[in-house]
């Protein structure tokens, strides 16, 4: 609570003239006023200023999260696309090949890839040994104790075969190209393997 003090000071002067000698009496009021408010209170009002700044504080960033958190389930929904539809040209040997994904938006048409038609003369490619090759690129890495750990992955197109995963050593990946290269039908080997070590 605020109050007032209120004293008086008294101080006793002797002032000598060549004349005479007299003293003085000096009486001063001296008031003690603190303000209003006592240093508690002002220290309660500091901590419940912080309290509330913090909270409002914490109430802005959360906000911020719920907007962060639907920003992402609204990016992370699936993006429906056209089905694509491949068509080679007519051949003998082959019927088209028609490649469908899943249902897409119902005013979205399909995206039709026409495949350029074989120069005239040029013999079609043969793309009916490919599952062979690949049969036996897969049969020949896996009756390998070394290879069959290793979790590289092949695949074979007009008997390009192309091979990926790790290895620990560049002996080993070329023991692979080596391998593959031995295998009947492969033409080309793009070995895309990765040393670490």
């Amino acid at each position: 609570m605020a109050y007032d003090d209120e004293q008086a000071k008294r101080s006793r002067v002797v002032v000598e003239t060549p004349n005479s000698r007299r003293e003085v009496t000096h009486t001063e009021a001296v008031r003690n006023d603190r303000g209003g408010v006592s240093g508690a209170t002002v220290g309660v009002i500091v901590v419940v200023a912080i309290a509330l700044i913090t909270i409002v504080v914490l109430f802005l960033m959360n906000g911020q999260n719920d907007n962060t958190n639907a920003n992402l389930a609204a990016q992370q929904q699936p993006v429906q696309q056209a089905p694509v539809i491949v068509q080679q040209p007519p051949t003998q040997q082959q019927p088209p090949v028609i490649v469908q994904q899943p249902a897409s938006a119902p005013n979205q048409p399909p995206i039709v890839i026409n495949q350029p038609a074989p120069v005239s003369g040029a013999a079609p490619t043969n793309n009916s040994n490919d599952g062979a090759v690949q049969a036996a690129v897969d049969k020949k890495i896996a009756d390998d104790s070394t290879l069959s750990t290793l979790g590289i992955t092949t695949t074979v197109l007009d008997g390009k075969v192309t091979v990926t995963g790790t290895v620990q050593s560049q002996a080993l990946k070329s023991q692979i190209d080596r391998m593959l290269r031995g295998v009947k039908g492969v033409k080309q080997v793009d070995n895309q393997i990765i040393v670490m070590g």
